[in-house]
């Protein structure tokens, strides 16, 4: 199947911002959104406690930063995303949380000029599931690797799959199910049929095997239920 386009993508959150402005419920679509929120930020916080700089990739409204900010306070904030509308939103939340710089950087993270060597958190929250063939997988994960300092950590938040193909379709069916409780069956076809089209998840197993190959030196799983996960590791 022929996936969406950057500018397909691009389009569909500008006109989503509401939803994902929501710090209380997050995505409603995602399992466990709050506890991973609550994970990665916390791990964050404790890896690098007198963390200066954050870069939030795909930062939507800004839901991420503004966890990590109610953890480390002050920090100065660099929040990328596609969507204008999205950075407009976030800028305007997280601005006011923070004494510390508030950057916005329209654009792909795969594509947009960052300083290396330079971020003490990078927090991606939801966002790699986008990313297509293994080039496209290996070459952000690098990028990013060389965007922290020594002693930074990347920690993901993300839609997930298995690598056994008959254990995939099993928390693909309960995450079917878990839809199906909350908005019916024509919810629950609305947004499996969006992530066929938009997303192109993979394996946690295949991320972390990935930071280890472009060099984090520590990589850690969080959080794990069916077909999401919370993980991160350490340069």
């Amino acid at each position: 199947m022929k996936k969406s386009t950057i500018e397909e993508i691009r389009e569909r959150f500008d006109h989503d911002v509401e939803r994902f402005a929501n710090l209380e419920t997050g995505q409603i679509a995602t399992i466990d959104a709050t506890i991973s929120l609550e994970l990665i930020t916390e791990a964050a916080k404790r890896i690098i406690p007198n963390a200066k700089k954050v870069l939030d990739i795909g930062c939507g409204a800004g839901n991420y930063t503004l966890k990590m900010l109610s953890k480390v306070p002050n920090l100065n904030c660099t929040l990328v995303d596609l969507s204008l509308p999205m950075l407009d939103k976030a800028f305007e939340r997280v601005s006011v949380e923070t004494s510390g710089s508030v950057e916005v950087k329209q654009g792909d993270i795969r594509e947009v000029e960052l300083p290396e060597n330079h971020f003490d958190i990078i927090l991606a929250g939801a966002v790699l599931h986008h990313l297509r063939d293994d080039e496209d997988w290996e070459t952000t994960f690098a990028k990013l690797f060389t965007l922290l300092k020594p002693g930074g950590c990347l920690m993901i938040s993300d839609l997930i799959t298995q690598d056994t193909e008959i254990l995939n379709e099993y928390t693909w069916k309960i995450y079917g199910d878990y839809l199906e409780g909350i908005g019916g069956a024509e919810y629950r076809q609305k947004v499996l049929d969006y992530i066929e089209i938009e997303d192109s998840p993979r394996s946690m197993n295949y991320q972390l095997d990935l930071m280890k190959k472009v060099g984090f030196s520590k990589v850690e799983i969080l959080h794990k239920n069916m077909c999401f996960g919370a993980f991160g590791g350490i340069k």
